[in-house]
């Protein structure tokens, strides 16, 4: 039975016994059913008005979950370690540690060029230095030919 079965139940029998409405214990059976009459109204609008409100966030859900598939498509590409493998093939990947918040940043080649750069975690400067690691002893400033039998220039 719902409540406003319960609510007219109730009236009924409270007209079934006849009360005087003008005595001070009729007023106020009389104003108690009232009250609950008006009580179910407005719990029935307060339904109404949720599953209205439920309607539409389902289809804001469902808009969401379009709009989601659509922006994360790409970022499933390299979700795949393989694919994440087959990303990183075409160059050299470097990890650097930031000395500050010990973050770990992966850097290409492009990247290490620039000599310094910026953690991303944390903001501080980071800087780069390279020497040259070849066998003939040329140093930070490599200017071996590109046949140099060390080889550090090969790439000239």
């Amino acid at each position: 039975m719902t409540i406003s079965e319960r609510i007219s139940y109730i009236k009924g029998l409270t007209e079934g016994l006849e009360l005087d409405t003008t005595t001070k214990e009729g007023m106020v059976l009389n104003a108690i059913i009232y009250l609950l009459e008006d009580l179910v109204y407005e719990i029935d609008a307060i339904d109404e008005a949720c599953a209205e409100i439920g309607e539409q966030l389902d289809a804001v859900d469902e808009d969401l979950a379009l709009i989601e598939d659509e922006f994360y498509a790409d970022d499933e590409d390299y979700e795949d370690e393989e694919d994440e493998d087959e990303y990183y093939d075409d160059e050299d990947v470097y990890e650097v540690q930031c000395p500050n918040c010990n973050d770990i940043i992966y850097l290409d080649e492009s990247m290490l060029e620039e000599e310094e750069m910026i953690c991303p975690n944390c903001g501080t400067r980071l800087e780069f230095e390279f020497e040259c690691e070849c066998s003939c002893g040329c140093g930070d400033d490599c200017d071996c030919p590109p046949d140099c039998e060390c080889g550090c220039n090969s790439d000239k």
